[in-house]
């Protein structure tokens, strides 16, 4: 599903919150979704690095995308982040935050960070399959 209009304005990263023993804060990530929100943000990305995307095991990231989408429900766009360096993991991802409500989706290239060298055709084909698999618009990261 396409957007009619070109997405702009503020998308700040929302921080994902920890308890002491490590466990998602659930009632602390909707205060800081309400937080970014009644600072009147045109949009909010989760699960990108400032998110500690990398430290969450797979449940997890389902379990914090459908408690933010639920919880923002609809009042700003929201980006999900679902880079992985595995097509079909992103794909699964960018699915997933489609089906539960996200507007659009976060891609860093499938080798960001790794020094891993591809080719620009196999970049863009890692872009192609996963934005066909969201069916909304994505945002690549660098």
């Amino acid at each position: 599903m396409a957007s009619d209009r070109p997405y702009s304005g503020l998308f700040p990263v929302a921080p994902t919150p920890f308890t002491e023993t490590g466990d998602i804060d659930f009632d602390g990530q909707r205060r800081v979704l309400d937080c970014m929100i009644d600072q009147a943000v045109d949009g909010i990305c989760i699960l990108a690095n400032y998110s500690e995307q990398f430290l969450l095991l797979d449940e997890e990231r389902r379990q914090l995308t459908e408690l933010s989408l639920a919880h923002v429900a609809g009042r700003v766009p929201v980006m999900v982040t679902c880079s992985h360096f595995s097509t079909q993991i992103a794909a699964a991802r960018a699915r997933h935050a489609s089906e539960h409500g996200a507007r659009l989706i976060m891609l860093m290239p499938p080798y960001h960070g790794a020094g891993i060298k591809l080719e620009e055709t196999s970049i863009r084909e890692h872009f192609a399959r996963v934005a066909e698999a969201a069916g909304i618009p994505i945002m690549i990261q660098d």
